[in-house]
């Protein structure tokens, strides 16, 4: 089995980034008031609102569990589709036309890893969402019929 090393490449810097997110935004003053309940009260600021939006209730978590998942499939040998390449890169381009340059930006490389994994293995003649037989691996058969 070989290794998609762009497609692992992709789903790390995916958890990085997440991690990274997490990691500016963790430290703030409202995770008192969160736990107390201002925010299903009703009684958060605007400014508390904004941060929770930020970190706990942003795409921090999906984002890192695609990155994992992307991951382990490149290094089980596959490649993800050419459409999370496509889409991601899409939806961060969305946002930094919205927002400007930002660490938005840091999303261009997983999008720019999965495409190029995609387009490598169409000019090797895979063909698209075609992937090497994973071998060897007893929990990856499906049981016969």
């Amino acid at each position: 089995m070989i290794k998609k090393r762009l497609t692992v490449g992709a789903g790390w810097s995916t958890v990085a980034i997440g991690v990274l997110h997490t990691a500016v935004f963790l430290p703030n003053p409202y995770w008192g008031e969160w736990f107390a309940g201002g925010l299903r009260s009703g009684e958060s600021s605007d400014a508390s609102l904004s941060m929770f939006w930020a970190l706990p209730g942003s795409f921090v978590v999906p984002l890192v569990l695609l990155g994992l998942l992307v991951a382990r499939l490149g290094q089980r040998g596959e490649r993800a589709p050419a459409y999370v390449g496509w889409l991601l890169g899409g939806w961060v381009a969305g946002c930094v036309l919205l927002i400007g340059p930002s660490g938005f930006l840091l999303g261009f490389i997983p999008a720019g890893l999965l495409i190029a994994e995609d387009l490598l293995a169409r000019r090797r003649g895979a063909g698209p969402g075609v992937t090497e037989p994973v071998t060897g691996r007893e929990e990856d058969v499906l049981p016969q019929r």
